[in-house]
């Protein structure tokens, strides 16, 4: 059994992600509802220390289980997690009495001669024996906090793999570098289908499901707590497609989904959806997908 979660897995939880337009309809009680297992907030939305966000994180955990997303610790950066910033992380955690814990495989810190400047961004990391040591290292920090081991998410990146080793000789692979990254940091594995999709895809691959299943399906079972699923626009720009969670889940993405839920088992499943929101019912709708799909799997 994964240490992430409290009990056996033996169907797939499924979730959808809250977002300030359909708080109401979440939070109501329409029986659609009742086919949504758990939420994922991000943290940093819920930073402040009182008033309404944290009156309205208590109303959700009081409707849902909680997962709580990272967006800004950049566990890959050469400095440590700031300590009120990860004060603030852990607050979060605490309050939502969250099931999950996750946070990104990037940096986004950097010392300057002003300070430290922040990008605002998920920036990726090369596969190498320093960047696995930086990000184990963080890694623990946040871990030592919580007391409580945390899923790390894979990214979307807008730069070739060679680009980022160019000065590495030690490179890995990104399957080698998470696995390393999970047994000797006690994390476990989140592992985003439609990163890896889109990621294939500005690559050049030409059968993005085939290659991805090929690459993941190895990773240990224990490892993965965790899987998000979305969709991308079919706009490129400067010739990449780009990760903004403003569509439906892919076909492709579907896919994959079943392919590596057939292999590893059921895990928590959450739909991201974070730009040009469509309903509340259509969001559910998807959730329903993919209950089905896992629902099938589990009881063949």
């Amino acid at each position: 059994m994964p240490p992430f979660l409290s009990e056996p897995q033996t169907e797939a939880l499924i979730g959808l992600g809250l977002r300030h337009p359909h708080i109401d309809e979440a939070l109501s009680n329409n029986p659609i509802n009742n086919n949504i297992d758990f939420i994922e907030i991000h943290a940093e939305n819920f930073f402040a220390a009182g008033g309404i966000t944290q009156a309205l994180l208590q109303d959700t955990a009081q409707r849902y289980k909680i997962s709580v997303h990272g967006t800004s610790l950049g566990l890959g950066s050469a400095l440590k997690v700031p300590a009120e910033t990860l004060e603030k992380f852990a607050r979060v955690v605490k309050n939502a009495n969250a099931f999950l814990v996750s946070e990104h495989l990037c940096f986004n810190r950097v010392p300057t001669n002003n300070g430290i400047f922040h990008s605002g961004d998920l920036l990726p990391l090369a596969y190498n024996q320093q960047a696995l040591d930086t990000i184990c290292s963080n890694i623990h920090q946040v871990q030592d906090t919580l007391k409580r081991p945390i899923l790390i998410e894979n990214l979307s990146a807008y730069v070739l793999p060679s680009q980022l080793h160019e000065q590495a000789n030690d490179s890995m692979s990104e399957q080698a570098f998470l696995v390393s990254m999970a047994e000797k940091s006690g994390c476990g594995l989140l592992l985003d289908l439609n990163n890896l999709i889109v990621n294939a895809l500005n690559q050049g691959v030409d059968d993005p499901v085939t290659y991805i299943f090929k690459e993941m399906s190895s990773l240990p079972t224990s490892l993965v707590g965790e899987i998000h699923l979305a969709g991308f626009s079919d706009t490129k720009l400067n010739g990449f497609i780009v990760d903004d969670h403003a569509n439906f889940v892919s076909e492709q993405c579907w896919q994959l989904y079943e392919l590596i839920i057939a292999k590893l088992g059921p895990k928590p499943t959450l739909i991201e959806w974070d730009n040009e929101l469509p309903s509340w019912a259509e969001l559910v709708g998807e959730a329903g997908k993919a209950k089905k799909i896992a629902g099938n799997i589990s009881h063949e």
